[in-house]
């Protein structure tokens, strides 16, 4: 399926910070020996906390799945994307490889879309953003996180089990996806402790300003401050993005990661230097040369869920 060629990765101490070094991952090739999970769907998810919205998602159950024995969940956002097997992401692909080997535990995959304004998801849509996206994606509130929580992983826990364990749940996306990811996680570390994020999007694209220029709603670019001057989640995070990335009305992407990257720093150094008891963040990061896109993402993506899982390998 995907022959994993990495440089030499350093694994962040609990308490630590490192960064990887960032090459492509080879294409995805077959292997008929490895043991292959099962993809299930798309099925349709009509939201109560989004009324009049559709979205779509997928599951992939890992290769021996016994219920008895709840797997990991890997939760993914763009799940059109995260599933195509000619995109840069395949992670059904990525999932089997890892577990085959013993690299990651076992690992239930649930990719969802966004929400679209619609009484059935588009078929015509194919790999692009359904229309509800940045209302979804890119707000601050609680919304998006009570959606995943109160209605989108019941719907997969009526066919399929997996752990409660906020350690051996991941929450990702990439973009716009990967601000999701962290707002699901910093609001609700009880339910995710790990966080995936390629290419973010802290920038001001949830940012809505009433007539006379006030804020009425803010956008990602708080989140550094808001890190700074908050208690300190039990969370696992891995921040990439590439130098070339987007520089726009919004924001610069790169140096809204940086920002992020540095505030959670802070936060670690600064509870250190004041005793401070309680958890601190790990944190991991990739800074690559790409552009906004999921290509560098990808090609660590195997490695970022050996780190994010490293001690739960069942291979060690």
């Amino acid at each position: 399926m995907r022959t994993i060629i990495m440089a030499t990765m350093l694994l962040a101490l609990a308490s630590g910070t490192t960064s990887v070094a960032a090459v492509r991952v080879a294409d995805a090739v077959a292997q008929t020996s490895l043991a292959h999970g099962r993809m299930e769907g798309p099925f349709e998810l009509h939201s109560r906390v989004y009324p009049g919205t559709v979205r779509r998602y997928w599951v992939y159950v890992p290769a021996g799945y016994d219920a008895s024995r709840p797997p990991n969940l890997l939760l993914f956002h763009d799940g059109q994307r995260a599933v195509n097997p000619e995109g840069s992401l395949k992670l059904p692909a990525v999932l089997d490889t890892l577990i085959d080997q013993k690299a990651i535990p076992q690992t239930l995959g649930v990719f969802v879309t966004p929400g679209n304004v619609s009484a059935r998801y588009p078929d015509t849509l194919g790999m692009q953003n359904p229309d509800h996206r940045p209302e979804e994606y890119d707000a601050l509130s609680d919304a998006y996180a009570r959606m995943t929580l109160d209605e989108l992983l019941p719907a997969v826990a009526r066919r399929w089990r997996f752990s409660a364990d906020p350690k051996r749940r991941a929450i990702g996306g990439t973009s716009s996806g990967a601000i999701a990811a962290w707002t699901v996680a910093w609001r609700h570390p009880d339910a995710f402790g790990n966080v995936i994020s390629f290419i973010g999007s802290y920038t001001s694209i949830g940012l809505k300003l009433g007539p006379d220029g006030t804020p009425l709603a803010y956008g990602g670019d708080t989140y550094p401050g808001l890190i700074r001057k908050s208690a300190i989640r039990p969370l696992r995070v891995f921040l990439q993005d590439g130098r070339n990335d987007l520089d726009n009305e919004h924001g610069n992407w790169f140096l809204a990661n940086q920002q992020m990257l540095k505030a959670l720093e802070w936060a670690n150094a600064h509870a250190d230097a004041e005793k401070h008891a309680g958890p601190r963040y790990a944190i991991n990061h990739a800074w690559t040369e790409g552009t906004h896109s999921d290509a560098d993402g990808g090609s660590i993506l195997p490695d970022v869920l050996r780190w994010i899982w490293r001690d739960q390998q069942p291979g060690r």
